[in-house]
């Protein structure tokens, strides 16, 4: 069967469904090679923070927990106070000036 050109172009799924879908399997396509460029130029980009990488690296962990004790021995944890901040409905200002002068005081 033959169809002819002026008959398609009044075919309303040949006309405006067609150019659709080709946008849309092509729009896939394209996004998939830029977001690819993206990732490949973060991974170059990336460098990995030391102290991220000792997590990562199990050879150097023991290293980092004997620092991370040794910071933790050095931390006075008995003179800690323990102050509430302002409430939703107070004055922020008005209550760091009632915890300074608070604090002068005793």
């Amino acid at each position: 069967i033959m169809f002819s050109w002026k008959a398609l172009q009044k075919n309303k799924t040949v006309r405006y469904g067609v150019p659709m879908m080709l946008l849309i399997v092509g729009g896939s396509f394209g996004l998939r090679e830029f977001t690819q460029i993206r990732y490949d130029v973060q991974k170059i980009k990336r460098k990995m923070d030391p102290s991220l990488e000792a997590h990562v690296n199990t050879k150097r962990q023991a290293g980092l927990l004997q620092e991370e004790y040794q910071k933790l021995q050095e931390v006075k944890l008995d003179e800690w106070r323990n102050i509430r901040g302002p409430r939703p409905w107070e004055d922020s200002k008005d209550y760091q000036e009632q915890q300074r002068s608070a604090q002068q005081k005793g």
